[in-house]
Parts: C-alpha cells; sequence; structure tokens
C-alpha cells in the first residue's frame, strides 16, 4: 500500500493489482475514501467536509501525477511520491 502524499494528517494511497477505474484512496483518521482520478468522483467512503476539500484541492492540482502513478502501479513500478498540499 504505497502512500504516495501526506498532508495535514491525511494520507494518500494507490494500490497495486487495483482494478479500473484509475483511482485513488484517502485516509482520515478512521475515515476513508475512494477517488476517482478523471472526474475527482467520490466512488465510496466518506471523509469530514473540510478533509474532503483538501483532498479534492490536491487531487486537481496533481491529476496527471495521479494518472502517471496509476499508469506505475498496473505495471508493477514503482510509485513516485506527490507534492503535499501545502
Amino acid at each position: 500500500m504505497p502512500t504516495i502524499s501526506v498532508f495535514f494528517g491525511i494520507y494518500i494511497r494507490m494500490y497495486f493489482e487495483e482494478h479500473g477505474p484509475p483511482h485513488f484512496h484517502a485516509y482520515y483518521g478512521e475515515h476513508s475514501i475512494l477517488i476517482e482520478i478523471e472526474t475527482l468522483k467520490v466512488l465510496r467512503g466518506k471523509l469530514p467536509g473540510r478533509a474532503l476539500a483538501m483532498v479534492l484541492e490536491w487531487a486537481f492540482a496533481h491529476r496527471d501525477e495521479l494518472v502517471e502513478n496509476w499508469k506505475l502501479a498496473e505495471n508493477h513500478q514503482p510509485l513516485k511520491r506527490i507534492k503535499p498540499l501545502e
């Protein structure tokens, strides 16, 4: 479960052996969410409002890097760290 970014207590992870559509996981305390990369649509889970807003802001700014990491994961290659939200 590679962690590709961490900010404000939020952990962003992407897994190998995943199914489509391309997505990432975000964890904040006991909460977790799965977000589609292309549309930034919540596919499953729930985060508190402010945490969700930060994750979406971060994902919008780093969508190309998320797509690149998805492709790396599909090919079982090491994922790249992505700059955190500041």
